[in-house]
């Protein structure tokens, strides 16, 4: 197993526009899978669930609205590097998280520094594990739905 980047960051849970609570969310990145990072949301009474998605989406999503499939990431306000959403959704439902832009910022330049940024696939090992990641993300993806 490769190097591994972890966090942990206190996420509120945005249940409606009058219901909201803080739970906290792991950020884990991993150099056998240097293209992803991890987010597991520890919620009351449940499993925790794992979303996998690109490292590169979460960068983008700090200072503008991307994603346009199962995980979109946006600022909150046009002030740049104040408080992100992160809204995950699995066909009709969906879950609206909000956190604080500079620990997301701290973990991502963390990940940098292990693995800069554009620099993924010069990883020796990557296309050696390319298949297991791969295989994991997919069942992480089928244990969510």
């Amino acid at each position: 197993m490769g190097e591994s980047v972890q966090a942990e960051v206190m996420m509120s849970f945005l249940v409606s526009e009058e219901l909201s609570f803080r739970i906290p969310v792991e950020l884990r990145y991993e150099t056998c899978d240097p293209y992803a990072v991890r987010l597991t949301f520890h919620l009351p009474g449940d499993a925790p669930v794992t979303w996998a998605f690109g490292r590169e989406l979460l960068v983008d999503g700090v200072g503008r609205p991307c994603g346009d499939g199962d995980v979109r990431i946006s600022p909150v306000d046009p002030e740049p590097l104040a408080e992100v959403l992160i809204r995950l959704q699995v066909g009709s439902d969906q879950a609206l998280f909000r956190s604080s832009a500079a620990p997301l910022v701290a973990f991502l330049d963390r990940t940098d520094k292990l693995v800069p940024l554009g620099q993924e696939g010069a990883l020796a090992d990557f296309d050696a594990h390319l298949d297991d990641a791969l295989d994991r993300i997919l069942a992480e993806e089928q244990s969510t739905g």
